[in-house]
């Protein structure tokens, strides 16, 4: 009788935590799904010119094409609160693959120099193609950029060989993103007035000029490593727990660690193709989901930092196109004011052991 009691009592709390943490998934969930309506919303009727809240969802229905808030929201907002919810979304995950590779929470394209090595390349791109070919579409910036991610990654993953120490290999990151910076500045001190300005003006990182063009490639690309990334859920898992476990498991190490290099660097060098830089948000967004969610869990980590990302990125954008309007904050700015404390705190936590 003792021991059917004692099941009983171990069944109930079982049950019992079970539910906890569900119900701490839905929480953290709803309040996602809420913020982000409510940021949208906010993005939408905040501006040069505002618009009321109760008018949007008119102007939207009606369609009045000749109406001058119609084309603000249709033409300019929309499609730039879309990237940043896209890019945002993506430069998390991104974060959060590099942070399972490296089994290190302070791993992400910005600090590891991935986001510099895109740069580069893209700069290379934009000042010397369009000298011979007049213009460059997305999909070339994007290819740029990611020749530019794995670049950086090839030197980082070389360098992990011999530095098995976190810490130094992340000093050696940040090394390869000044390096990279510095051929970047090099390429512009000898380019043209024109294609510095060009230059200039996306390297700063921002949202702004987005047309619904760019967010139809921007959905293709971010969509499809989301969706691979989420079928990947349960390898990832497995890997949380050591290679050895992983293999155990069936997963094939090799491949696998290909898979997360090349899915972080595509969605790191779509966000930096079409918006620039873009620094904290892949180190930030992932500890601060986990920390909500309280668990490690793929299946509900992913969906949960795509949205975190897209959150975040969405709120900075709002505080960089308004606080100081008409003058607009470039976004790493904000994003670094916003995400840098949180890298702090991250890393006093790791000292004390927490």
């Amino acid at each position: 009788m003792k021991q059917d009691a004692s099941n009983a009592t171990a069944q109930s709390a079982f049950f019992s935590e079970g539910f906890k943490r569900r119900s701490r998934y839905q929480l953290v969930f709803i309040l996602l799904v809420f913020a982000l309506m409510a940021i949208t919303v906010l993005n939408v009727n905040t501006g040069s010119v505002a618009i009321p809240v109760g008018e949007i969802f008119q102007i939207l229905l009606r369609r009045a094409t000749d109406s001058t808030q119609y084309s603000i929201i249709w033409k300019i907002r929309l499609p730039r609160i879309l990237m940043a919810a896209l890019l945002g979304g993506g430069l998390s995950l991104s974060g959060f693959l590099l942070q399972t590779f490296f089994g290190n929470p302070i791993a992400g394209p910005f600090v590891l120099g991935i986001s510099s090595g895109a740069k580069m390349v893209v700069a290379l791109t934009m000042i010397y193609f369009l000298k011979f070919f007049g213009q460059v579409s997305s999909w070339a910036l994007i290819v740029a950029a990611f020749a530019g991610s794995l670049l950086a990654v090839s030197f980082i993953l070389l360098l992990s060989r011999r530095l098995k120490h976190m810490a130094v290999l992340l000093v050696a990151g940040i090394m390869i993103g000044y390096i990279c910076s510095a051929v970047t500045d090099f390429m512009v001190t000898f380019a043209e007035d024109s294609d510095i300005v060009n230059l200039h003006g996306w390297s700063l990182g921002s949202f702004s000029g987005m047309s619904w063009d760019s967010v139809a490639i921007a959905a293709v690309v971010v969509g499809l490593m989301a969706v691979l990334t989420f079928l990947m859920a349960k390898p990832i898992g497995a890997y949380q727990l050591g290679e050895a476990y992983a293999q155990s498991m069936g997963v094939n190490i090799r491949a696998f660690r290909v898979a997360l290099i090349v899915i972080s660097s595509v969605l790191s060098a779509t966000v930096t193709a079409f918006a620039g830089p873009i620094s904290f948000v892949g180190i930030a967004v992932p500890h601060l989901i986990k920390r909500a969610l309280n668990t490690s869990k793929p299946l509900i980590v992913i969906p949960a930092v795509f949205l975190g990302g897209a959150v975040f990125c969405m709120g900075c954008d709002l505080i960089a196109r308004t606080v100081f309007a008409p003058t607009e904050l470039n976004i790493s700015t904000v994003t670094s004011v916003f995400g840098a404390p949180v890298v702090i705190v991250m890393m006093l936590r790791r000292q004390r052991g927490r």
